[in-house]
């Protein structure tokens, strides 16, 4: 058994230097393959594409079939008319409105009254009816829904 436990010991020992041996050959092998391996992508790139194009032109008739089947039907929270508060419906009016309309119409006074600003138009300016409803001079867009929430029962 000593004997067994030596050679096994011996023998990764001896295995070690081939590896490294074959290691310094790798790369000189791997540089030939490299220049090789762009072409044979080169050609899988070429022919891939063409098995797509067959793809994509016989999925759009398929999906033309299912569109009138299925009609999206819009959410219910959005389509709940909320009742607006004295300074919102100085702007939008004082009946009931689904959450959209109201940022509709506030986007409609927003476009007819010019308030959107002219150097970056994410921003609105507000005038003395937008400013006791968002509370400061400038509102982001983004700003703006949140605003209105705090405005509508």
């Amino acid at each position: 058994m000593a004997t067994a436990k030596k050679a096994a010991k011996k023998a990764p020992a001896k295995k070690a230097p081939a590896k490294k041996a074959a290691a310094k050959k790798a790369p000189a092998k791997k540089a030939v393959a490299k220049k090789a391996a762009p072409a044979k992508k080169a050609a899988a790139k070429k022919a891939a594409p063409a098995k797509k194009a067959t793809a994509k032109k016989a999925a759009p008739a398929k999906k033309a079939a299912k569109a009138p089947a299925k009609k999206r039907t819009p959410n219910a929270a959005f389509m709940k008319p909320l009742t607006p508060d004295a300074s919102l419906a100085a702007v939008v009016g004082n009946a009931p409105l689904p959450r959209t309309e109201i940022v509709s119409k506030l986007w409609a006074y927003i476009k007819k009254n010019k308030l959107q600003d002219q150097a970056n138009k994410r921003m609105v300016n507000a005038d003395d009816k937008l400013r006791t409803l968002f509370g400061k001079g400038q509102v982001s867009m983004f700003e703006m829904a949140g605003l209105i929430g705090k405005h509508v029962k």
